[in-house]
């Protein structure tokens, strides 16, 4: 998913584990689409920023070439340990985005694809205004109202059942999550939901890739035989809407924030 502190931000350990290999291999849309977020951080010499759910750190090491002393925190071991092979160089932690801690005030707290798998999301905004200076800013980006909408209603059509206890996500529209925000003394400066259609790697198997990636909890109750008959009827679902030109395209709503600390 990206400074002196404590543990990332999925759903729970139990509920959702991740796969660093899997992940930059063939899941590397996730940080490669927020590229452009770096913009809107605009890291600068000398600042401290912390990059909460690092993942396996590839952001993290794009914001210290600009020459800021960041600190990478995930909630998965497996990420970190996979963060620091990949950038000896860079520090990483293990942190919980809802109860973290720094050592020092940082200049900005960056975050992409990680604030949808936080709960409770207050606990987080307020972990994050405790890390910042005042005038520190906060730049994130993450699901929105309506993401992965198409692929949440055929999963739950062909398991034949609600995910109102199996959903790990937390999609918020943008004045539910500006105003968590301002309860915690941040002025919003940006908020904007937008829609960003993913194309998925891997071809016919982009699809079942990405559920295993990212919806463990509502597969993992199934043994083998019912899994992949699960499987095959999303797919099936979602063939006329979500398959384009050879490969599966996810219906991703995206939220893009930036907001500073008062």
């Amino acid at each position: 998913m990206s400074e002196s502190a404590s543990r990332h931000v999925e759903t729970s350990p139990a509920a959702q584990t991740w796969d660093p290999a899997l992940y930059d291999a063939r899941h590397s849309f996730v940080y490669k689409a927020a590229a452009d977020m770096l913009g809107l951080l605009a890291p600068q010499r000398g600042e401290r920023i912390l990059d909460l759910g690092c993942g396996t750190g590839h952001l993290t090491a794009q914001i210290a070439a600009a020459g800021a002393e960041v600190i990478g925190l995930d909630l998965s071991e497996e990420m970190v340990r996979e963060a620091r092979r990949n950038f000896p160089q860079l520090a990483f932690q293990t942190a919980d985005a809802t109860d973290f801690s720094v050592s020092v005030p940082q200049d900005a707290v960056f975050s992409n694809a990680v604030l949808h798998w936080v709960h409770p999301p207050a606990a987080a905004a307020r972990a994050i205004a405790r890390a910042l200076r005042p005038g520190g800013r906060f730049v994130a980006e993450f699901g929105g109202r309506g993401c992965i909408a198409k692929i949440i209603a055929a999963v739950n059509a062909a398991l034949g059942a609600s995910d109102a206890e199996r959903r790990p996500w937390f999609f918020p529209s943008v004045g539910e999550y500006t105003a968590l925000l301002e309860q915690q003394g941040f002025e919003i400066r940006f908020a904007t939901l937008f829609d960003r259609p993913t194309p998925l790697e891997d071809g016919e198997r982009g699809l079942r890739n990405w559920l295993a990636m990212f919806a463990g909890p509502y597969f993992a109750p199934l043994d083998e035989h019912r899994r992949e008959s699960a499987l095959t009827d999303v797919e099936n679902r979602l063939r006329g809407e979500l398959w384009q030109d050879g490969r599966w395209i996810a219906d991703y709503r995206r939220i893009r924030v930036v907001a500073v600390k008062l």
